[in-house]
């Protein structure tokens, strides 16, 4: 089921995995001229992209059967590999092909992959990205790129309608820097939490707190949009809880191996593990603060 019709550089696409980041994603390169094929496990979540002018596959081998360039983006490691090589999909690849994994996984797996699909003859880069679904829709995600230099460089056209990309190193360099980038995330989302909480038990306005605070060195992305999400108590995800603490898992794994201690990225990643084993996995990340209401008995916060 591949399409004739070539995107504006001659390439096609391949699009494996079209959830609440990958959808918008595809739908980016769709508006950018390319031809693109979408995959999902759940095929009501591809078939919506059939009005945006893409073709949907029944299989992952259909999808990338004649596919130039072939985007996975899955929900974990182990769903990449059951993709790629479980149910044939780097088979049907031809040699020069070139995947791209968007997905965020360890860096191991991601050096693992990349080899496996050498020895058939295909490129690979890992390029997880950061910025959620406002970046995806956008087109303004951060592209972090691990994988030979040419290769990144070739695709440049590729990843623009998506965002910025900047090659960190090479192969795993990129899912490593999402592991740094996901610390960082999850340790600032404790940090705003933490802070909320401490205004509110004082009597003060979280809301005006938060206001209070911007343009000031406390500053960030994570206090803008997160911050927002616990004034007004929204927790449908955007990030789900049981993606982040997915990364923190391999961010603590990868500094195990590395024989380095990371004790705020520890803090963290125990009241995310207690926050899902509660049954708080689908929430938004920034729903840690119920969690850490809850510790204090403080359930419900104030605006």
């Amino acid at each position: 089921m591949t399409s004739s019709r070539k995107g504006h550089d001659g390439r096609r696409i391949a699009f494996l995995g079209t959830g609440l980041m990958g959808a918008p994603m595809a739908r980016r390169l769709l508006g950018a001229g390319f031809a693109v094929t979408v995959w999902n496990r759940d095929p009501g979540k591809a078939e919506p992209l059939a009005g945006d002018g893409a073709i949907c596959a029944k299989t992952p081998d259909d999808a990338v059967s004649g596919a130039d360039v072939v985007i996975t983006m899955l929900t974990n490691a182990e769903a990449v590999k059951d993709v790629l090589f479980d149910r044939g999909a780097a088979d049907a690849m031809a040699p020069g092909t070139t995947v791209i994994d968007m997905s965020s996984i360890a860096p191991h797996f991601a050096r693992d992959h990349s080899a496996r699909l050498a020895d058939r003859g295909i490129h690979h880069v890992d390029a997880p990205v950061s910025g959620g679904v406002v970046g995806a829709e956008a087109g303004t995600l951060a592209i972090m790129a691990g994988g030979d230099k040419e290769v990144v460089d070739g695709l440049a056209d590729v990843f623009a309608p998506m965002g910025r990309v900047t090659r960190v190193g090479p192969s795993g360099a990129g899912q490593l820097a999402k592991l740094a980038n996901q610390q960082i995330v999850a340790v600032t989302i404790g940090a705003v939490a933490e802070a909320m909480m401490l205004i509110e038990a004082g009597g003060g306005s979280q809301a005006a707190f938060r206001d209070a605070i911007r343009g000031g060195f406390a500053e960030s992305r994570i206090l803008e949009l997160h911050g927002k999400r616990m004034v007004e108590r929204q927790f449908t995800p955007g990030g789900s809880s049981s993606n982040q603490l997915k990364d923190l898992n391999a961010a603590i794994e990868t500094a195990k191996t590395l024989s380095l201690t990371l004790p705020l990225t520890a803090a963290v990643h125990a009241e995310f593990s207690e926050f899902v084993a509660n049954g708080n996995g689908e929430k938004d990340h920034s729903g840690l603060l119920l969690h850490l209401e809850e510790k204090n008995a403080r359930p419900g916060g104030k605006k």
